[in-house]
């Protein structure tokens, strides 16, 4: 496959950073509150999450079955490339790329495992474009259907034509984007037209219809609708999809650069009438509770197979190159970018407070929202707040922090501690993970992990183990904890937010200006003058560079 090398976003370079994946299991309680303690849960490669609701589009009420060949053993003229599939105790853990791919495809007494479908699709960019898939896929089902005309069982060609109808439609809910690629579409509208023609040739009895919705498991095609209606109510809803993800897009790319303010030359301060943070909003569970907001309404965005191209097109992270087109990761860079202007706003709003006394306040109310933030499971703003405050031109105020009641920040800097793969944190997203899976309010469903650490995860995980065995065979095994890891992720994403939605304070904290690095440290300098030779050299610098350029 023909790929075009382009720059990797700054985001996807610092995934190389940091440490690998932990093997030991964590112990779930809940940090909020030690005596109230969850029970230990495990994730292991073989045992996939039970479906969630908000994500039983992609995954059935069986999804607990990992690639077990349910509904039946793949039959009905399969070819011998389904023998090299290796099960161990009724798991599918590896196989040729042919013999996975044939066992995606539909028979007339075989139909494949809905999480398997979803691992499948999933994994399979690593190794051949959608398109190349999909044209596969398309010659797999011709061959069945020319064996089917061939053969005694024509009577069931109407049977195989809603089971592949089918599996095109869980493919086209699950990873609309795929169908943005016009060669997608285009094999799409192939195989549509190629299964119309063979429905239109069935005559298939009553009796055999019926079997054909047990065989699918109450995921079949509405007993009054033609394969016809179905493809076209399928192409619609698709159509639908991508033309919300393009209009977002558009307002996506409009929003993308924050207002930065390099403040003026020297004298940083604002007029002390200036409109802060607390004169929007001086509650911090409030504040919290918006950031919320923001943090589900960004990455709700974010699909399976965004996550899946940090896997498939990074190429060499020594030189900084990738394949294939990064338009693709555009959600998780703009989720990615939010995290930075919240971290950046943070810093902004206490730097440019003119008085130690204000500047203290500034301080402890962050502290107060990013404590909310982690009783809510909204980490990502919670460390972004924690990074803020712990970038150089705050963190040097050392007269501001003498004052600060700092005993909370040391409780958020304990759960966001490094050491040990961050494994405080860890443990404090297994609680929130458990709660959220026993909830009796949607305010307890909520998890929105530290974004950057998820996808540093997702990739070490890539790396530290083998596409292929020995044999040559695909991993799949490895395909199965991958897609277990982003399918918990799209389980979070799609929780509604509870909480009632405040625009005055989304607007502040979406549009107010933020200092840029220089006008922070210019801040800084004008609050607490430096304190030793280096401080005193970069303030000269700066001093000399900002003057220079004016």
């Amino acid at each position: 496959m023909m790929t075009t090398a382009v720059d990797i976003p700054t985001w996807m370079q610092r995934i190389s950073q940091g440490p690998l994946l932990d093997d030991a299991p964590q112990t779930v309680y809940n940090c909020r509150e030690k005596e109230n303690q969850f029970p230990l849960g495990t994730s292991s490669v073989e045992a996939m999450p039970q479906t969630s609701v908000v994500f039983s589009s992609i995954l059935g009420p069986n999804c607990n079955r990992q690639g077990q060949p349910g509904m039946g053993e793949r039959g009905g003229g399969a070819s011998s490339g389904s023998k090299d599939l290796i099960f161990q105790d009724g798991r599918l853990t590896s196989g040729s790329l042919e013999a996975l791919m044939e066992h995606l495809v539909p028979t007339v007494d075989y139909y494949p495992d809905r999480t398997y479908i979803f691992t499948f699709l999933l994994s399979s960019r690593v190794f051949m474009p959608p398109h190349d898939l999909l044209a596969r896929v398309g010659q797999i089902c011709l061959e069945q259907r020319q064996q089917l005309e061939a053969g005694p069982e024509k009577a069931k060609l109407k049977s195989f034509s809603t089971k592949i109808v089918q599996l095109l439609k869980e493919w086209t809910e699950a990873f609309p984007y795929d169908f943005q690629d016009e060669k997608v579409m285009t094999e799409l509208k192939a195989i549509a037209h190629r299964v119309t023609q063979c429905d239109e040739q069935s005559q298939e009895p009553l009796w055999a219809q019926r079997c054909t919705q047990v065989w699918l498991g109450g995921r079949e095609l509405k007993e009054n609708g033609t394969v016809k209606k179905a493809i076209a109510q399928m192409i619609q809803s698709l159509l639908l999809s991508l033309a919300a993800r393009s209009q977002l897009q558009e307002l996506r790319e409009k929003l993308r650069s924050p207002v930065v303010d390099k403040g003026p030359v020297l004298k940083a301060k604002p007029p002390a009438a200036q409109k802060d943070i607390l004169g929007v909003c001086s509650d911090p569970l409030v504040l919290a509770q918006q950031l919320t907001h923001i943090e589900l309404e960004r990455v709700n965005s974010i699909r399976p197979e965004d996550l899946m191209q940090i896997i498939s097109h990074m190429d060499s992270l020594d030189n900084h190159r990738c394949r294939g087109d990064m338009t693709k990761t555009f959600s998780l860079e703009a989720y990615d970018n939010w995290f930075n202007c919240l971290s950046m706003l943070v810093a902004t709003e206490v730097c440019r407070v003119v008085k130690k006394k204000h500047r203290t306040r500034m301080l402890e109310f962050f502290i107060d929202v990013a404590r909310e933030c982690f009783n809510i499971g909204n980490f990502n703003s919670m460390m972004a707040i924690i990074s803020g405050m712990n970038l150089s031109p705050v963190a040097r105020l050392k007269k501001t922090w003498s004052k600060v009641k700092t005993a909370k920040f040391d409780v958020l800097e304990h759960h966001m501690d490094p050491s040990s793969n961050f494994c405080n944190y860890r443990t404090a997203l297994q609680g929130a993970t458990q709660r959220s899976q026993t909830a009796n309010s949607s305010r307890e469903k909520i998890v929105i992990p530290v974004f950057n650490l998820f996808v540093k995860d997702i990739y070490f995980l890539h790396k530290i183990h083998t596409n292929h065995l020995p044999n040559g065979h695909i991993n799949f095994k490895k395909f199965w904890e991958i897609s277990r890891q982003i399918h918990e992720f799209m389980t979070w994403t799609q929780v509604e937010c509870p909480f009632e939605k405040d625009k005055k304070i989304q607007s502040y904290l979406l549009t107010a200006p933020i200092y840029s690095e220089e006008a922070l440290f210019i801040a800084s300098f004008e609050s607490e003058g430096p304190e030793n030779h280096m401080e005193k050299d970069s303030w000269k610098t700066l001093r000399t560079t900002l003057l220079n350029r004016a």
